[in-house]
């Protein structure tokens, strides 16, 4: 799905016509909606390495995630896709459900992994060999019971009510400017009031909070905003415009957070959500690139968390990317030298890109084996076991 509007584009106000803002994240595989092309043939020769204590057996659990089960397989979980053994007959033969036996078997010394359907493993080399005699199965499961590659609630507001755009994207857009009965902070039922034009009476408006900008320092070393972030706090409808370019809003819903003095009021912005995700290696991608934020904290993010990265869709960043986290080396005085030196950094996890704009991503951090700062650089996985 092509991006057709720059981040700055999608958040100026003409009109206020609505905008759709799509999330592409299931490319790569033919594990998306749209998307039904077989993955390109691996890059590696040697065939993934299973782990020592890998199952032969595997009952699928509500609550996995497609990437947990990888790692209780594979030393190196983005090398999935080369053992797993799919049914080309069924639409999306790539999903996994709660309840699917997964089985373990060999083929010429290469593991292959695949979905029991009543024959084995001569069933599941049969579909990873794309043997055309097998007969297709009916199967009716619900889409929302798939196993995802990672937990959507950990990152649904994220995809759904935050954004990264250009610094000057919002002038001329209306904002919260007072409540009803001189409240400071107003909730789910109460009514506030925003001023400037393009606000109609009868429709429903999203209200954004701007958070702390994203910044560059130039070369006299003064920093000055290059981004800004916008997470929605509420919706509301408008229920009465004024002479005055002041119009009267009842909230709806909020998200987190009350409604307060200055936050912005834009369209109402329908993410068409995925219900799947896969990981998949970077190619082109412009090197050295950083964690730039932790979501939700003052510095450290672990396993679980959201990151942004000073990478986005202008650098050939795209949703399912997966980097590796290097954090730098310390700084230390060899004791016999006295001089200063600096150590090698070391791999201190993964994370997966699951939102882009056009300089920025959110990512979220699939492996942590040491605190993760702000300044951890991002390497592509190497493709050595």
């Amino acid at each position: 799905m092509k991006k057709v509007l720059t981040d700055t584009a999608i958040f100026r106000v003409l009109g206020f016509k609505q905008h759709v803002l799509a999330v592409a994240v299931c490319a790569s595989l033919g594990l998306g909606m749209i998307a039904t092309a077989e993955a390109a043939p691996a890059r590696n020769v040697n065939p993934p390495v299973l782990k020592a204590d890998a199952p032969n057996v595997y009952v699928v659990k509500k609550g996995d995630t497609l990437w947990d089960i990888s790692k209780r397989f594979l030393k190196n979980p983005l090398r999935w896709r080369e053992i797993w053994a799919s049914n080309k007959h069924v639409k999306n033969p790539h999903w996994i459900f709660p309840g699917d036996r997964l089985l373990m078997c060999d083929y010429q010394g290469r593991p292959i992994l695949g979905k029991d359907e009543g024959d084995g493993c001569a069933g599941i080399i049969s579909r990873y060999l794309g043997d055309q005699k097998l007969q297709p199965q009916v199967r009716l499961e619900s889409l929302n019971n798939a196993i995802p590659v990672i937990a959507l609630d950990d990152i649904k507001n994220f995809l759904e009510r935050s954004h990264i755009i250009a610094p000057n994207a919002l002038d001329a857009t209306p904002y919260i400017v007072g409540a009803a009965d001189q409240r400071v902070l107003a909730a789910k039922g109460q009514t506030v009031y925003a001023r400037g034009v393009g606000l109609e009476a009868g429709q429903r408006y999203a209200i954004y909070r701007e958070g702390e900008p994203y910044t560059a320092t130039d070369a006299k070393g003064r920093k000055y905003p290059v981004a800004l972030e916008l997470t929605q706090v509420a919706t509301a409808i408008a229920s009465k415009n004024s002479d005055n370019d002041v119009t009267t809003l009842e909230i709806t819903d909020t998200f987190s957070y009350e409604v307060r003095r200055g936050d912005r009021v834009l369209p109402i912005y329908d993410p068409m959500l995925p219900t799947l995700f896969y990981p998949v290696e970077t190619d082109n991608v412009v090197k050295d690139g950083k964690v730039i934020r932790v979501q939700g904290s003052i510095g450290t993010a672990a396993l679980g968390s959201v990151v942004t990265l000073d990478r986005g869709s202008q650098h050939g960043v795209q949703s399912g990317h997966v980097f590796s986290i290097s954090q730098q080396g310390e700084v230390v005085t060899d004791p016999k030298t006295k001089e200063r030196i600096q150590l090698p950094g070391q791999r201190i996890g993964q994370l997966m890109v699951f939102k882009t704009f056009d300089q920025f991503s959110y990512a979220y951090v699939l492996s942590s084996e040491l605190p993760i700062k702000v300044g951890a650089n991002l390497v592509t996985p190497s493709d050595d076991e």
